[in-house]
């Protein structure tokens, strides 16, 4: 994570074989449909008790459907839809979804989109139709997520978002669903009280059960707590103990609590050093035992439900092995790890207290599911796109000796590898003396193409959503789209991004519009006095909290020359107002005062935009309601700033179907390339019309 390195000579042999013709200008066959068909999503992957993996997959190519998918039985087989066509895997719970099905033995139980019921099915038999578990409501007006079998009640246990009384302060509870009636029954309440639950988690025996907990206005990244309730003879939780976050004095957030198949309670948190790491519950003295401690992430922030960054395994020895992901930046162990990439795959040794890192190609790591003697890991690299590979280990479960690629998001995105543009971490000065920020920069890059020596490339900074998120350096043909055209990308992880510890994360608070836009316009600037992009030609794009910054950045500051804003937030005061629960309180600990929201909402200040804008919102959005877009937009328009305005029916917070990724991704490059570029693109893109230009 050093200073840029020098930028390639153009005198080398390659280049002297190349077409020479201006950045932003040259042909690519990494077209907008190749990038529309490419962002299959993954929703989580499980295997059943044959140790046959599954994996739940969302097509743009059919709206953005999410289905069930069975893997090959053998090599050469083709996967199997095990979701019929009428059906969606998909809950909206908390807006942004996730943990929505969950398989043992031969059956599976999922939340279906369209009316938000959970439904049980067969995944042996073909063409099994789904039983409805829940009442219907006349809508979809109840969600359930992150649900486990109670085998030891024949019940399922699951999180719920009640909507019936209040769309924008729905009850969330953990209730049980009986397996056995035949009769369809109101779901039992369990757990009550607080404002939020997740991971509701059984023991072996089904005696036990921990959960999650946090109310407002705390987010499950700021504060959160560990409980672990005992079950009675009938099923109810006859006691409950906290197990962390109780102590006030105690900053922490614990998350992903899991049951070993012998008892014992792990889960991660972040107390003492700010970092999420794996820790265990003792039961005995109500105790918590750090497993290893090292300044590295473990887990994510909990934005969706069913999250799973470990897996507790057995050693030939019947001994705990926790085969985790984690995240690490610093420069020191990356050296040590001799790994190119920021996130690695590691087994732990409960006993020894050692960590043992596998060798595989994937430099990003999500989730991890256990197989019969392996493991399904979600990732990917500079090279991979998204995807889902099996790990076998060796005897003695301690290192990889074979990696295959299960499912892609993205099977023929080997064909371009000779146009992919590799990504460089880069640590650049923020605005506070002695501070540093991240980001991963994609130089132009095409095998055909260059530019004359003279030439500086057009800059594509993007800032991502969140704001609590990151951005990783993994394979993305969207932003490939850019690079093989002759643009320079640059990808922010600003102050407040995950990844690198709560001091980082906790630079935002009460900071918003500020932190994220100076650390955004500081690496423009870097990139710039570096040599590695125009600055007359600085670009910036993001949605959601992203599309906040480009609009706060294009408002407050005077770096960029023209901005994307996808469903980004123009009013924080109407966000407050509009927004759904799980976010309802976040942006008071984002912002601060009435005087703040007032000051940094780029609706209040049309008159110190000057640049054009191009904005894009789904009509069914919650997150950031479609006002937010249109008030910018006609304000802008009234004030004689070139701008525009696309929006989509049938989308939600963030962009699902093919058709409406291809439009936004085609009329951004051709937005930019007509305001600011000052080149003709290869591609033919009929533009929108653009108010106050032409």
């Amino acid at each position: 994570m050093a200073s840029l390195s020098p930028p390639p000579s153009p005198t080398s042999e390659a280049a002297k074989e190349k077409l020479t013709a201006p950045y932003g200008s040259w042909t690519s066959p990494i077209t907008a449909d190749v990038v529309s068909g490419a962002e299959k999503r993954l929703g989580g992957s499980a295997v059943d008790s044959h140790g046959r993996l599954f994996w739940l997959e969302s097509r743009p190519t059919e709206s953005g459907r999410s289905v069930l998918v069975k893997g090959p039985d053998k090599a050469g087989d083709e996967p199997t839809d095990i979701t019929p066509k009428e059906f969606a895997v998909r809950t909206v719970a908390q807006e942004y979804g996730g943990g929505a099905f969950t398989i043992s033995g031969d059956t599976v139980i999922f939340s279906n989109y369209k009316d938000q019921r959970l439904y049980k099915q067969s995944i042996e038999r073909k063409d099994s139709t789904p039983v409805p578990l829940t009442p219907d409501y006349g809508g979809p007006l109840v969600s359930y997520a992150d649900g486990v079998f109670d085998t030891r009640f024949s019940r399922y246990v699951t999180v719920r978002e009640d909507r019936r009384k209040s769309s924008l302060n729905p009850a969330t509870t953990i209730v049980s669903i009986d397996l056995d009636n035949e009769s369809i029954q109101e779901p039992k309440v369990l757990v009550c009280g607080s404002d939020f639950y997740a991971f509701p988690r059984l023991d072996a025996k089904g005696k036990r059960i921990a959960w999650i907990e946090w109310s407002h206005p705390n987010m499950p990244w700021d504060r959160s707590e560990l409980w672990v309730g005992y079950i009675s003879d009938n099923g109810d939780i006859h006691k409950r103990i906290c197990a962390a976050g109780g102590d006030l004095r105690l900053v922490e957030s614990p998350t992903e609590p899991k049951w070993s198949s012998q008892g014992e309670l792990f889960f991660i948190t972040d107390r003492t050093s700010g970092f999420w790491n794996l820790h265990k519950w003792i039961e005995s003295r109500n105790d918590v035992l750090p497993v290893y401690s090292l300044d590295a992430e473990f887990a994510r922030p909990l934005w969706v439900f069913g999250m799973n960054s470990y897996e507790v395994i057995l050693s030939n020895e019947q001994k705990n092995l926790i085969v985790c992901t984690y995240r690490c930046l610093s420069p020191k162990f990356r050296m040590m790890c001799r790994q190119n990439g920021s996130s690695y795959l590691g087994v732990l040794d409960d006993a020894k207290s050692t960590l043992s890192i596998l060798d595989v190609p994937f430099t990003d790591i999500s989730n991890i599911t256990s197989g019969l003697q392996c493991l399904y890991v979600e990732g990917a690299s500079a090279v991979h796109p998204l995807s889902i590979a099996k790990v076998t280990f060796n005897y003695e479960k301690s290192k990889a000796v074979d990696f295959q690629i299960m499912w892609s998001s993205s099977p023929s995105s080997s064909n371009y590898k000779s146009y992919f543009s590799k990504p460089e971490l880069i640590e650049f000065p923020t605005e506070v003396p002695g501070q540093s920020a991240y980001a991963y920069y994609y130089p132009p890059m095409n095998p055909i193409y260059q530019a004359s020596q003279e030439e500086k490339p057009p800059l594509l900074l993007k800032s991502h959503g969140g704001p609590t998120s990151e951005t990783r350096g993994i394979l993305n043909l969207g932003i490939q789209y850019w690079t093989s055209r002759g643009w320079a990308f640059v990808d922010v992880n600003y102050g407040g991004s995950t990844g690198y510890g709560r001091a980082y994360r906790e630079r935002l608070l009460g900071r918003w519009g500020i932190i994220d836009v100076n650390d955004c316009c500081s690496c423009a600037k870097f990139l710039v006095d570096g040599g590695k992009a125009d600055g007359e030609r600085l670009c910036i794009t993001g949605g959601s909290a992203g599309g906040y910054t480009t609009l706060a950045a294009l408002a407050f500051r005077e770096t960029f020359k023209a901005g994307a804003s996808l469903y980004g937030v123009a009013d924080l005061k109407l966000l407050r107002e509009e927004t759904h629960k799980f976010e309802s309180h976040y942006i008071d600990n984002l912002v601060g005062s009435e005087k703040d929201y007032i000051e940094r909402s780029p609706i209040n200040f049309v008159d110190k935009f000057s640049c054009p804008i191009i904005l894009f919102q789904g009509l069914e959005d919650k997150v950031v309601p479609p006002d937010q877009a249109r008030k910018i937009y006609q304000a802008l328009k009234e004030k004689g700033v070139p701008v525009a305005l696309v929006e989509y029916e049938g989308e939600q917070h963030g962009f699902r179907k093919a058709e409406n990724i291809k439009f936004t991704l085609e009329q951004q490059m051709v937005f930019f390339a007509r305001l600011v570029g000052h080149f003709k693109g290869a591609d033919e893109i009929t533009p929108i019309k653009i108010d106050n230009f032409g």
